[in-house]
């Protein structure tokens, strides 16, 4: 029992030791600029295609309840001021961070791992590379990067869906739909929005990145820390998420119709 509660402890604060290191090495060191560029091309070749396929009908659903639940209401006017907010406040940066922890965090983990169980990582120690600067940082700042453009064409995709269901589909009025944008959400809630895109980003690569170099046990090995890295990641977004909006509420009050 013992050893399970030390293993239970560990690993959060390994995750966060490895995050401080990381942060440090991205403004104390040199900066990898070509392996930065490299990784944002082969992230953004891994995440686009999900993120347009996901984001259309994650809107969808949204634009569809929020229709429903307006029209019952009586205030049909605010569903466009109601699909934004929803969108833009909460399920662009969960459906970012689902994409990134679950397509990029495991690509990450995965060569990581590769890169263990061949030696590689032990080699660059012995020459005298730091595996956190060549590798992790730039990964890291890669998927930051790419986390903030995706959560661009999901809010996009995400409205664009919500006007195509609320006023072709169901029936609604298009001025209301484009007058109301900005009647309950605000500017502060898309710099939200980025805040936690970024923040999701660093956080699957880190953990995609500490689960592959802590991989062992041959290519079973890596597979198991993939799917451990994607849990994890997946955990740590959502208990992320709650903490940010929970004090962003307490900062910028909600806006009143």
């Amino acid at each position: 029992m013992a050893l399970s509660a030390a293993g239970v402890i560990r690993g959060p604060g390994e995750i966060a030791v490895m995050t401080v290191d990381v942060v440090k090495r991205l403004f104390t060191t040199r900066f990898q600029f070509r392996e930065f560029v490299e990784q944002a091309w082969f992230i953004t070749s891994v995440t686009l295609m999900p993120t347009i396929l996901v984001s259309i009908p994650f809107g969808a659903v949204i634009s569809l309840q929020v229709g429903n639940l307006t029209g019952q209401l009586g205030a049909q006017s605010f569903a466009g001021a109601t699909a934004v907010l929803a969108v833009v406040r909460e399920a662009a940066p969960i459906a970012a961070a689902l994409i990134i922890a679950g397509a990029a965090g495991s690509a990450i983990c995965s060569d990581m791992g590769a890169r263990k169980i061949r030696e590689e990582i032990d080699a660059m120690e012995v020459l005298g590379v730091d595996p956190l600067e060549r590798l992790v940082a730039p990964r890291v700042a890669a998927t930051m990067f790419v986390a903030l453009m995706i959560i661009g064409i999901v809010i996009g995709a995400g409205i664009g869906g919500g006007y195509f269901f609320t006023v072709i589909v169901q029936g609604g009025s298009a001025g209301a739909f484009l007058s109301n944008f900005t009647a309950l959400a605000s500017i502060s809630d898309l710099y939200i929005a980025i805040v936690k895109a970024v923040v999701f980003g660093a956080m699957a690569a880190i953990v995609g990145a500490y689960k592959g170099l802590n991989a062992g046990g041959g290519p079973s090995g890596v597979g198991r820390a993939v799917n451990e890295s994607v849990i994890i990641a997946f955990m740590l977004l959502f208990f992320m998420n709650a903490v940010i909006t929970a004090i962003y509420f307490q900062i910028v009050p909600p806006v009143g119709i």
